[in-house]
């Protein structure tokens, strides 16, 4: 009837069919045995590995290995392992499959296949480790799997998002005013900021956008930075703004909007300001821009993905000087602050402005007299990002946060050091954690980078700056050591001798 087949060391039961008949495994007694014609129903396999808790001991012996081996493993995976990702092209199963093969299968295949973003040597895109409490502490959410919505859902994580709200406004310098909703990302976190922006100004001359919408509105301007971030202007397009109805401010040469060329503002003015230029890591004049739309009764947006976690180190706050005196803010905890992904955060000095934005109706709905989330964030359903978030910070504290951005800029700052002393060109000023080199040609820079992303060492993206090809490095991991740079800078140096 059964065929005893590895030893194992607790006990599960998962339905699979197999040729000739509807097997089982079952673990008993630290055995796996496999049982035809015995199947068990979904809810108890279930019910059994809740139980028994192999699933989870397996994912975590695969969890741990990839952890003590991920700074070891090359940053960017090679030929054959994503070739071997073609294992996952197949039809949808017919019946379940045995729990403990899926789980295999997903680190067999798709570990060797990730990118090592959680080493010290990936400098791609902006995107950040995640500190070891962070993760720990996600873990445990994970199975509490809360939905952040109102306070009758969760009211742990609407006590957790009630405190990183006044911990982020209060270690950013921000208004005590300020309210927090914590969404995927910046691109999300801007479209709220800016969603907020809309309503306020319009409201202001007598139209209410959630009930009328914008067909004959009043015209609303948007003065923004050439240099912005792309998801900027996919913020401006969803809010039904336009991306051709902007006015463009130029920008200097370091990517910092040009106040000299800034239009005068009015009270129909939206304004959206960078803190971190994402490939120059430059920050706008906050304090003049600030100053102006104030007197003009105009909205201030400040997108700082990674930036604006500036304003936490007393030897970088002073880029962000007068960030205080902007109206809505968006920024990122996985990027500078090492949370994992995904969070991001909208900050909004206005709370009527952002909550009758966001507002959603429904006879079924239950708001309290606590905090519900789902009223400063589009969502209702989302994940609990504010477990890791308070993780984060309590564990850091002021002093860490600002140990944190510190030791990313001074990377960066010896990446470029270094970088200059073996012949390459440093494109900007070093004032954050973003560094753009280029070689002697730009065909000489394009071979240059494909070779260090092709190498494996380490990994960084390309750009254009000053309609030039340019590598951008973005230091943005808490595991980025000296010698990490010192190897990285070691492999651009080969990179671009093989050209």
């Amino acid at each position: 009837m059964f065929k005893r087949i590895a030893a194992c060391p607790v006990k599960c039961i998962t339905p699979f069919p197999e040729k000739g008949g509807v097997w089982s495994e079952i673990f008993v007694n630290r055995r796996r045995i496999i049982l035809k014609n015995k199947p068990f129903s979904i809810r108890e396999t279930m019910f059994a590995q809740v139980a028994d808790k192999m699933l989870f001991e397996q994912a975590k012996s695969y969890a741990y290995a990839y952890m003590d081996e991920v700074r070891r493993r090359l940053v960017f995976p090679d030929g054959e392992a994503i070739e071997k990702l073609a294992v996952f092209d197949e039809p949808l199963p017919q019946h379940p499959r045995p729990a403990t093969e899926i789980l295999k299968r997903l680190d067999g295949y798709g570990s060797p296949a990730t990118v090592a973003q959680t080493g010290g040597r990936y400098f791609g895109f902006v995107n950040g480790n995640a500190v070891p409490i962070a993760l720990a502490a996600r873990w445990l959410s994970d199975i509490w799997d809360q939905n952040p919505a109102l306070y009758v859902i969760s009211p742990t994580v609407a006590k957790l998002e009630q405190v990183c709200e006044r911990w982020v406004r209060d270690i950013l310098g921000l208004p005590s005013e300020t309210v927090a909703g914590l969404v995927s990302g910046t691109s999300i976190a801007t479209v709220c900021g800016l969603a907020a922006g809309r309503y306020e100004i319009l409201k202001n001359q007598g139209w209410h956008v959630n009930e009328d919408g914008l067909f004959g509105a009043p015209p609303i301007r948007v003065v923004v930075s050439q240099q912005a971030h792309g998801t900027v202007f996919k913020a401006l397009a969803l809010l039904g703004l336009g991306r051709n109805r902007v006015e463009l401010v130029p920008a200097d040469s370091e990517g910092r909007l040009d106040t000299a060329c800034l239009p005068k503002l009015d009270s129909s003015t939206l304004v959206i300001l960078q803190a971190g230029n994402v490939n120059s890591g430059s920050f706008d004049d906050f304090e003049q821009v600030c100053d102006l739309a104030q007197s003009a009764g105009a909205w201030v947006h400040i997108d700082g993905a990674f930036g604006l976690w500036a304003a936490a180190s007393p030897n970088k706050k002073h880029l962000t000087k007068d960030i205080e005196k902007a109206d809505s803010w968006s920024v990122d905890g996985h990027k500078t602050l090492n949370t994992p992904y995904d969070c991001g955060i909208v900050l909004c000095k206005n709370r009527n402005a952002l909550v009758a934005s966001m507002q959603a109706t429904g006879a079924y709905i239950q708001y309290s007299e606590s905090r519900d989330g789902m009223l400063y964030t589009p969502d209702m359903s989302r994940r609990a990002r504010a477990v890791e978030l308070w993780a984060t910070l309590r564990f850091l504290g002021r002093m860490g946060v600002a140990e944190l951005v510190d030791g990313l800029c001074e990377r960066a700052t010896q990446f470029a050091e270094q970088l200059a002393e073996n012949g390459f060109r440093v494109l900007n000023e070093v004032v954050f954690n973003q560094v753009l080199v280029a070689c002697d040609t730009p065909a000489e820079t394009e071979a240059t980078l494909a070779g260090i992303q092709a190498s494996g060492e380490c990994w960084c993206g390309g750009t254009n700056w000053r309609d030039k090809p340019a590598i951008r490095i973005s230091v943005c991991s808490w595991a980025t050591t000296s010698d990490d740079v010192k190897r990285s800078v070691q492999a651009f140096i080969t990179a671009r001798d093989a050209v």
